[in-house]
């Protein structure tokens, strides 16, 4: 949650160095990003420091790996829409809070992790523009790079606690958290590798 300066609890404390990510370091873990990265590079920054992913290497190692998959390394900012069967399986979801009519395709999988569902978009509002009303009246914001990026950080940060399972280095209940199940783990295996490397 932010603080009445505008930043978010979570940050690094004073004396730490939080850990800064380079343009070539972001497209040695997302090589398909090219044009793309250099547009989401401080946006993605920011997000971090704001949410305390850039307080380890290990945590940016992890939050990077998890990003590249869930947007396609950039690519995607909202879920692609068929509908298919699962999708209008959101119309109506009380736990994601959909319960007025066309709250599923409304709020549908928005950021580069992609916040789902009525409910979640509120909370998600409340964190990152201190209103409900920014995204439940604007859920399309969530598409630009900046909502994008810091809604990913809120989702990481605040929402689903990721950094501990980070500095445990626990890349599969990271992915329960994120997926619901293990769905693209021999990919994000493959992207955690990756960003290891990377970031020495």
């Amino acid at each position: 949650m932010a603080d009445q300066t505008g930043q978010a609890q979570g940050l690094p404390s004073q004396g730490s160095v939080a850990v800064e990510i380079t343009l070539a370091q972001l497209l040695a873990v997302m090589p398909t990003a090219r044009e793309r990265a250099p547009l989401f590079l401080d946006y993605i920054q920011a997000a971090m420091d704001r949410f305390g992913i850039s307080e380890s290497k290990l945590r940016v190692a992890h939050f990077l790996a998890q990003v590249a998959h869930e947007s396609g390394e950039l690519r995607y900012m909202r879920e692609i829409w068929g509908p298919t069967s699962a999708q209008l399986g959101y119309e109506g979801r009380a736990d994601l809070g959909n319960t007025e009519p066309g709250d599923g395709m409304k709020f549908k999988g928005r950021g580069l992790i992609q916040v789902t569902g009525r409910a979640n978009y509120l909370r998600c509002s409340m964190a990152l523009y201190g209103d409900a009303q920014t995204l439940a009246e604007t859920p399309e914001l969530l598409e630009t790079k900046e909502a994008a990026c810091l809604s990913a950080g809120w989702f990481w940060g605040e929402f689903k606690h990721l950094n501990p399972l980070a500095d445990a280095d626990d890349l599969e209940h990271i992915t329960r958290r994120i997926n619901g199940g293990l769905n693209g783990l021999v990919y994000r295996t493959a992207y955690l590798a990756r960003a290891k490397e990377a970031l020495g």
